[in-house]
């Protein structure tokens, strides 16, 4: 049963800590909902749009996955951080959410965690790192207010209990819609990983552009297992900068925030239409359906987890997926000689198109997962034999 005073903005008092040494805490949401509990992490103030992720692992991965900038992510799992923290894990060289919601923070003293790699506790991780967080939520009240609300801005604080302020700083941050947030999160250079030593992978013999508008390592990871040498390149690198470096294939990363408002890099995949194979996931999906002259729309609360149902069309199999956006494509906007591949079977959402006249092929979910199944990472392949020409491509 939801505890009222959880969904209550008038009068109500924040929480007690219920561990030593923690300070109280508010998220204010922009629509007056307010939640008490206690100061994690850095214990300062996190602004963002708020969403909701059903993933029951994974959260390290979630926090450093530059997709989420700008949010703060509420995990519906009841206990978060009960693995520890490891460096391996990381998808990007810091945490990239703008805070978290825990219902339960798992605590433990160092070297105690029952995972073999644990390096630290999470909590420890966040505040090593900035980042705020706030536990001791009614995180399925919270979930349910944004499944029928939609996602909401809020801001999480441990310095500004005055809910009148909170509030009206809510109100006063920008939607999601309209924000380009690529170049906060893509390089500043252009850089190529080293490629693992590894008996059994095949030797590199494919090199592909890799435009990076929000990356994950666990892409370039996928690639480098089928033998493709990634040279990344920030997000605003025009088309024929990359066309220069000769690759064999262009891949458009994920990343945050409004495709609609990538105009710039919109402009680059057209140029890249036609002239080598290209892929795209989740943000670069977008990216390349708006190029091909199709339109997006955002999404009430978002798909954020790692038990989404996709059709795949091509073989009829239903693949288990990793997901982690707000903004979808319209299936109505597509040209004719567009083929749907994917779709979402919980709400019928496209997940997934080709292009042969262009030589495109993108996803919106996350092949490579991390956090996730594997289901759906044979797309490297695919996107390998698209460009050796292999049969079945």
């Amino acid at each position: 049963m939801t505890d009222s005073r959880q969904l209550s903005g008038e009068g109500q008092e924040a929480g007690t800590s219920q561990f030593p040494g923690t300070r109280p805490a508010l998220l204010m949401l922009d629509d007056g909902i307010c939640f008490s509990g206690q100061a994690r992490g850095a214990c300062r103030e996190a602004k963002g749009e708020v969403i909701f992720t059903t993933s029951m692992a994974g959260y390290q991965e979630t926090l450093t996955d530059p997709s989420y900038y700008g949010q703060i992510v509420v995990f519906t799992a009841a206990h978060v951080g009960n693995y520890g923290v490891s460096s391996c894990d990381d998808q990007s060289f810091r945490p990239q959410a703008a805070g978290a919601v825990f219902h339960e923070l798992q605590i433990t003293p160092p070297g105690k965690f029952p995972h073999w790699r644990a390096e630290g506790a999470l909590d420890e991780s966040m505040a090593a790192a900035g980042l705020t967080a706030i536990s001791g939520i009614d995180t399925r009240a919270l979930t349910m207010h944004i499944r029928d609300g939609g996602a909401r801005n809020g801001i999480i604080s441990a310095v500004d209990l005055d809910k009148k302020s909170l509030l009206q700083r809510a109100r006063a941050l920008p939607s999601m819609q309209g924000l380009d947030l690529t170049a906060e999160v893509s390089c500043n250079y252009e850089y190529s990983p080293a490629m693992p030593v590894t008996e059994g992978i095949a030797q590199p013999v494919l090199n592909i552009a890799v435009l990076d508008l929000g990356l994950k390592r666990s892409i370039l990871n996928c690639f480098m297992d089928q033998g493709m040498r990634p040279r990344v390149w920030p997000a605003r690198t025009d088309a024929e900068t990359i066309l220069a470096s000769q690759p064999a294939g262009v891949f458009l990363s994920n990343g945050p925030g409004d495709p609609g408002a990538c105009s710039d890099i919109i402009k680059t995949a057209q140029r890249l239409l036609g002239r080598l194979p290209l892929l795209g996931i989740c943000l670069g999906h977008q990216i390349l359906a708006l190029a091909m002259g199709g339109r997006t729309y955002k999404l009430p609360f978002g798909h954020h987890g790692v038990n989404h149902p996709v059709k795949n069309f091509l073989t009829g199999r239903v693949l288990i997926t990793s997901q982690n956006h707000g903004f979808c494509v319209d299936p109505d906007s597509l040209a004719s000689n567009i083929n749907i591949t994917h779709m979402n079977l919980n709400d019928h959402t496209l997940e997934g198109l080709e292009c042969r006249d262009n030589r495109v092929v993108s996803l919106q979910f996350h092949p490579e997962a991390s956090p996730g199944p594997y289901d759906a990472r044979d797309a490297f392949i695919k996107f390998r034999n698209m460009i050796t020409g292999t049969a079945n491509a």
